[in-house]
């Protein structure tokens, strides 16, 4: 007993000694950045102290190691703990440290993947823990690899809704190899939180989702020892711990203060800080390693063999996307799929069918979807994710962030515009072409046949980045053969010769219309080329430009979207550098709010239908 007090208390100080180095480090990058979040720093130095001395699994030399443990911080900004924790680690140099949020800086004010132990960005928070869930997810299921993961929470997160469909999902899953920590300092950032220090009203709502519980004083180095360990026993559960901690603890005039977060500490008290702090400042800890490396998973491929669509068929073009996704799954083992539960409609059921071991459902949690596809393909997979096109607005700031992380996402969205038909506005996604193309590095996709919509989703899969393909509920004709390429970036004239009047461009459901408009003009002598700009990001601009000098600058461009950010101002933005002289353009689309109908008479009512696209054609070839 003897012994084991002895070393308790060596283990004790020597915790403390690395929590107050922390606090000092989370100090002296602030100050030489000029700003940061070092009070929101120095309420988790304790838990972050005995996590990284005693119970973190992770190779610092070799972030690549599949074995690796993985340490999230939901709350990023308390990137400057973070980076301390870097450079007790011996990964960085304290140099490095004091060149946080300095321009050029892979210190950056919230973490990102520019530094190689870190796995996603975060900062928006509400996001650190989905993504746990979603890399616990991966481990226990797909990687099959016995890491943990580790999350630090903020309690002012704790008001997002993700972090309930995290803690839903983490229970559901049963993901007892996810650890969420939660900082439960009491002060946000212009008020106290509305729990404040109720350590059991988290509790008892984190139970009430299928959680493991355990309140704790966070600044109390053998308890948070305890806790770690009662947490890595809790077998088929998912493990929460709520600490009760000081913002700014360890600094009198900053502990439990409001009014300083993410502020320096004051000008000209930092050498006061640090006094009161009392830290050597030298320790260099060296965190465990896993106990294997296992090979990087290698994963089989063979030939796609997709469903082949005759020309002249009817097929929806989100049933083309469930049978590629079936097809790609069977090729590669590295594809897996989630839906939002909606399988049957977005038709990723025919791959959860065929590979339920690769399908996640996420239920209606989009942000938890996202977030998930997000950590898998953080561990090399090759992930796509569906739902309806109008639902994947909720999870806008995960797939923002994603591409921050780097991320390679593969999303779908069906059931896009008015030509849902009768099940009314709240279902059409007339936002997602604008939501989509402001995303950095996105490509969007809108194909309007069966063939297309196959030969796309082959190209995505190799794709790096946001890709959004979007579908349609309706069948529509299938007017490609199935040997026809479209690579992104590309588009198809449709409809050409060399007495082209004028152009009309258009994707998706609106393309068929355009041709049928095409043969109604033909018949009164206006001749009309035909573009499908399926690929809306990137763009063919140099398609396009060829267009407006062959036909005088007539072009009329037709979607079922919003006029706001879609076809028809990417259109306009690759021919705005055009030299073809002037432009006469004509931009038919979803500008009334629509109802329930039939597709046909609410694709009428928007003036995106076959007949008004003839119409504006007329006006310019006469004008």
């Amino acid at each position: 007993m003897a012994s084991q007090t002895g070393q308790t208390v060596v283990e004790s100080e020597r915790w403390h000694a690395l929590a107050q180095q922390l606090r000092a480090d989370s100090i002296r990058s602030s100050s030489a950045g000029g700003s940061g979040h070092p009070t929101s720093s120095m309420s988790a130095a304790d838990l972050m102290a005995v996590l990284m001395e005693k119970y973190l699994r992770y190779d610092f030399s070799d972030p690549d190691n599949p074995a690796n443990d993985h340490l999230i911080f939901s709350k990023g900004h308390a990137s400057p703990l973070l980076y301390s924790i870097f450079r007790a680690a011996g990964a960085i140099t304290d140099e490095e440290l004091l060149s946080f949020r300095k321009f050029g800086s892979r210190l950056q004010g919230h973490p990102t993947p520019a530094i190689p132990w870190v796995d996603v960005a975060t900062g928006s928070l509400g996001q650190g823990l989905p993504i746990g869930v979603g890399l616990a997810l991966s481990g226990k299921y797909l990687d099959r690899i016995p890491y943990n993961v580790w999350v630090l929470c903020g309690d002012s997160e704790m008001a997002e809704g993700s972090m309930w469909e995290a803690f839903q999902h983490a229970s559901y899953y049963k993901l007892d190899n996810l650890i969420a920590i939660v900082d439960m300092n009491r002060l946000g950032q212009t008020r106290e939180t509305m729990d404040g220090w109720n350590g059991e009203a988290y509790a008892e709502r984190v139970r009430a989702f299928g959680c493991h519980a355990i309140v704790i004083d966070g600044h109390d180095l053998e308890a948070i020892d305890r806790a770690y360990s009662e947490a890595l026993g809790n077998d088929g559960r998912p493990s929460v711990i709520i600490a009760r901690t000081r913002k700014g603890r360890g600094v009198s005039f900053l502990e439990d203060k409001e009014g300083f977060h993410g502020k320096p500490v004051p000008e000209g008290r930092e050498d006061e800080a640090l006094k009161e702090i009392a830290s050597d400042d030298n320790l260099t800890v060296e965190v465990k390693k896993p106990d294997s490396r296992p090979e990087q998973r290698s994963f089989k491929s063979g030939k796609f063999e997709p469903v082949a669509y005759e020309v002249g068929d009817s097929v929806a073009t989100r049933k083309a996307y469930g049978e590629a996704l079936k097809a790609l799954g069977a090729a590669r083992e590295d594809v897996v799929a989630l839906d939002g539960e909606v399988s049957n409609s977005t038709y990723s059921q025919e791959f959860a069918e065929a590979y339920p071991e690769r399908y996640f459902e996420m239920y209606i949690a989009e942000q938890q979807m996202i977030s998930s596809a997000l950590a898998m393909s953080v561990r090399g997979y090759t992930p796509f994710a569906s739902t309806f096109a109008a639902f994947l607005t909720r999870a806008y700031d995960f797939i923002r962030m994603a591409s921050i992380s780097e991320g390679n996402l593969r999303l779908c969205g069906s059931h896009a515009g008015v030509s849902i038909g009768e099940d009314g506005p709240s279902q059409m996604g007339l936002e997602d072409i604008a939501m989509f193309r402001a995303v950095h590095g996105s490509a969007v996709l809108h194909p309007s046949d069966a063939n297309q919509t196959v030969k796309l989703v082959e190209e995505m899969a190799d794709r790096s980045g946001i890709t959004y393909l979007r579908t349609l509920r309706p069948g529509t004709p299938v007017i490609y053969s199935a040997e026809e390429e479209f690579p992104i970036g590309g588009s198809r004239v449709v409809r050409s010769s060399d007495e082209d009047d004028v152009t009309l461009v258009a994707m998706g459901i609106t393309l068929h219309e355009a041709l049928e408009a095409a043969e109604e003009l033909e018949k009164e002598g206006i001749v009309a080329r035909v573009i499908d700009a399926y690929s809306v990001k990137p763009i063919d601009a140099a398609t396009l430009r060829e267009a407006a000098g062959a036909t005088g600058g007539r072009i009329v461009v037709a979607e079922d979207h919003h006029p706001e950010g879609g076809l028809g101002e990417a259109v306009l933005s690759a021919l705005a550098e055009s030299e073809t002289g002037d432009l006469k353009f004509r931009h038919l689309a979803v500008r009334n709010m629509p109802g329930s109908g039939k597709p046909a008479e609410l694709m009428d009512e928007a003036g995106i239908s076959a007949s008004h696209i003839a119409d504006a054609a007329r006006e310019l070839a006469k004008g």
